[in-house]
């Protein structure tokens, strides 16, 4: 990770209705940048509205950050839509992490937190709300530019501009993208999904899902 790594941008969501399929759902993916620092907690970013507690949040998916190096990517497929940090849903927009070279576990301190990774993101019906078509969801799975969860070690504050410092290295890991690739290109990679199997610091959701590829 030669590129210094930042934040750009705190973002947080409020609960709001939007219309899906003929009903009315509840979400909290639109975020929006904020001026002020963000308090990252045990199990989600104070006052950043989680709705679907199943899917997101708790201690092992408590922040969601997503690397600014991408959204090129995704503006000339949607070159008709404004893009805004926070798009994807995430509450960091960051630069330079990037998901072929951070590992699982790997542990960063920004401002007064120390976060660790614990997972991909895997995305939902909800992006294709926020780009008003659901091709977005395939188009995001298969382009691997997936962002990360972190479990929280350390609570705090994190504000833009805020340097992103590796602290701890996790060894004999993998790779965020080589995760990743366990739900695109790899699927049915049983030796590679036996060692994701193996890393303690993966979060405990995408273990279970992986085990069921196994059956």
């Amino acid at each position: 990770m030669p590129n210094k790594m930042k934040v750009l941008s705190v973002n947080i969501g409020k609960k709001i209705k939007v219309k899906w399929r003929f009903r009315t759902i509840e979400t909290g993916i639109f975020k929006k940048e904020v001026d002020e620092a963000i308090f990252l907690g045990e199990e989600d970013v104070d006052n950043d509205a989680v709705v679907d507690r199943k899917y997101h949040g708790g201690k092992d998916m408590a922040v969601y950050a997503f690397t600014k190096n991408h959204y090129a990517f995704f503006e000339a497929l949607y070159p008709e839509l404004e893009f805004y940090n926070g798009i994807f849903g995430e509450n960091l927009t960051v630069s330079n992490l990037l998901e072929t070279e951070v590992n699982i576990g790997d542990t960063f301190k920004i401002g007064d937190a120390i976060i660790q990774v614990s997972q991909p993101r895997y995305p939902c019906f909800k992006l294709g709300i926020v780009f008003n078509t659901q091709k977005i969801v395939k188009q995001f799975l298969n382009a691997s530019y997936c962002g990360f969860y972190f479990r929280v070690i350390q609570k705090g504050n994190v504000k833009k501009g805020d340097e992103i410092v590796l602290i701890k290295r996790a060894e004999n890991s993998l790779t965020v993208a080589e995760v990743y690739s366990l739900y695109t290109t790899e699927r049915k990679n049983k030796e590679l999904i036996k060692k994701a199997l193996e890393l303690d610091l993966l979060a405990d959701r995408c273990k279970h899902s992986l085990k069921r590829k196994l059956l």
